[in-house]
């Protein structure tokens, strides 16, 4: 796991390192352990290096391969490097090191451009082909490592996060169409756009080729099915299936390391079973890691009465830490600053304090990301199903943060541009291959929504810490699988029945049967007393007035009454208006 940043220049103009160092200086804290460039005129690579996959020199990046002809940068993990290792040794390449990075190279050469099909992990990674004086681009297929660019007619520049491209003199006027889906989407802004006009980010499942001459050709190499198999399988065959790929996709995430692995528990059902997993498998000494807040009113600020259970049951090797709220503003400002994108989740900051202690003891977690998603966790759910109206209409009554009616009196009629949400949802539901309404949702929540919220989050709120968090619940095997299941089967009491029922003779009854909690931070949803002056500063600022994208009358009412403007999920319409605003001044008014 590492941080990555490079440019292609097509102006005939040499790759300027100082421009090398602004960006690795940006993407330093998520590669705390070495770091190195590299540059051959109109191209230029940057390197930090998160060591945990062959820890030995020989691992550095940017990794050139002289004798290929190739040289790549990566940020992420191949799971299944060891046998692709011993495929291509077979076919005569020779290795100098260990390292999952070096099987990509001889890959690529094998392989070509559908090197990406044989590689199963999470990933980010370009590649200098000289021979063919091209960069080659790849990101995973569940979009779970980041990758963002800026192109203009004078070069091709790459980065982990998007404040390294702000560092470089990126376009940073607000993008309309990412402002729309920003604001209504709970924070995601699906790829290529973001939230400023001259960053984009590669989408999930996709590959670049761009020549030395500005062309640029643009492949979707995965898109799963929302479908039942041709020979549909009975529910306990699904369950069992279930079992099979998510202990295969806990296993293989923790033999890709040369140093220890442990699990961040929430108390949820997601986390408590992949450290039951990790047990029923024979591992030994798990190391588990939970975070809890202070209540507010009846909202409980930690989830310590079930992960205490598991602690107990797995005889684990915990660490427990308690954030007072006296505690979260002053943070605050840190975890904004690493966040690539604004994200309003409000378990953001709790997963960038929780990363600052685990980081301290290990560099690599399991965390439970995608499980609600895939498996139909989320309350939500039941009500679109029950919804009457276009697909469209029936989503976005549960899941959409403000009627667009409303979007219009909240920003100014510069960004008045259109309903880009409804767009971009007709879009999706539009796409074929899948069976029923339900499918189409789960498709469009696990492959598209949930990269741009929790995955994106936790990437970036523990790769701050130098800390590399892997989700099995993401495995593109088994996120296959779970949309090619019935979803009255995922549904079932409540959601997530194919879990609860493989979790029965594993955990406790009180997790398994518990209320579905979140990540909890009540001082960012119920907002009131510091936390309510704070982000009435935010957006009554200097700064805010004169970026001129909120309508103050409209803000004004929004902060008078904040209890009245929750979302359809219930988040606080206030923090989403004031994390955006927050985010704009720390990552963008700053750097100018």
């Amino acid at each position: 796991m590492c941080g990555i940043c490079g440019q292609l220049r097509f102006d005939q103009q040499v790759v300027n390192p100082e421009d090398l160092n602004k960006m690795m200086q940006k993407i330093a804290r998520r590669g705390p352990d070495s770091s190195g460039q590299w540059d051959d005129q109109q191209i230029g690579f940057g390197h930090q290096r998160l060591s945990i996959i062959d820890l030995s020199n020989f691992a550095d990046q940017p990794m050139v391969d002289s004798a290929l002809d190739l040289v790549l940068v990566f940020n992420g993990t191949i799971y299944n490097y060891k046998t692709l290792r011993a495929q291509l040794i077979k076919q005569g390449y020779e290795f100098s090191s260990h390292s999952d990075t070096e099987v990509i190279i001889k890959a690529y050469h094998f392989w070509g451009e559908d090197c990406v099909n044989h590689l199963d992990g999470m990933f980010a990674f370009c590649i200098w082909d000289k021979k063919h004086q091209h960069l080659f681009v790849a990101r995973d297929r569940m979009g779970i490592k980041p990758l963002y660019f800026n192109l203009t007619n004078k070069a091709f520049s790459f980065a982990s996060n998007t404040q390294s491209l702000v560092a470089i003199g990126a376009d940073t006027q607000i993008n309309s169409v990412a402002l729309q889906q920003q604001l209504s989407l709970h924070g995601v802004v699906p790829a290529p756009n973001t939230i400023l006009e001259g960053v984009k980010k590669i989408k999930p499942a996709t590959t670049l080729i761009i020549k030395a001459n500005g062309d640029i050709t643009q492949k979707t190499y995965w898109q799963p099915k929302a479908q039942r198999p041709e020979i549909e399988l009975s529910s306990h065959e699904y369950i069992e299936k279930t079992h099979e790929l998510l202990t295969k996709a806990v296993l293989k995430r923790m033999d890709a390391a040369d140093v220890p692995i442990g699990v961040l528990l929430s108390g949820g059902l997601d986390s408590s079973l992949l450290v039951a997993l990790l047990h029923e498998s024979g591992h030994k000494d798990i190391r588990t890691f939970s975070i809890g807040f202070e209540d507010i009113g009846d909202e409980a600020g930690s989830e310590f009465e079930y992960s205490d259970q598991i602690v107990k049951r797995f005889n684990t090797k915990h660490e427990k830490y308690v954030v007072s709220n006296s505690q979260v503003l002053p943070r605050l400002g840190d975890a904004v600053a690493n966040m690539n994108e604004p994200m309003v989740g409000q378990d953001a900051v709790a997963f960038y304090l929780l990363s600052e202690q685990v980081s301290k003891h290990i560099k690599v977690v399991l965390s439970g990301q995608g499980a609600d998603e895939a498996f139909a966790g989320y309350f939500w759910y039941a009500r679109m199903q029950a919804e009457v109206g276009s697909e469209v209409e029936r989503f976005s009554k549960h899941y959409v943060d403000r009627p667009y009616e409303e979007y219009l009196q909240t920003v100014n009629k510069q960004y008045h541009s259109g309903n880009h949400t409804k767009t971009w949802l007709d879009k999706e539901f539009a796409k074929a291959h899948a069976d029923e309404f339900m499918d189409k949702v789960f498709r469009t929540d696990i492959t598209r929504l949930i990269v741009d919220d929790p995955v994106k989050r936790v990437d970036n709120m523990t790769m701050a810490w130098g800390l590399e968090a892997r989700v099995p619940f993401m495995d593109a095997q088994l996120v296959e699988h779970a949309l090619s299941m019935p979803p009255s089967l995922k549904m079932s009491e409540q959601g997530k029945y194919p879990l609860k029922q493989i979790s029965r003779s594993l955990l406790p009854a009180s997790v398994i049967d518990r209320k579905k909690g979140y990540f909890p931070m009540p001082a960012l949803k119920y907002v009131r007393g510091e936390f309510l002056e704070f982000m009435s500063d935010i957006l009554t600022s200097s700064q805010c007035i004169n970026r001129g994208v909120f309508d103050q009358q409209f803000v004004q009412k929004v902060i008078n009454k904040p209890d009245q403007y929750m979302t359809a999920l219930n988040g606080s319409r206030l923090w989403h208006l004031a994390l955006l605003e927050y985010w704009l001044q720390i990552n963008v008014d700053s750097n100018q």
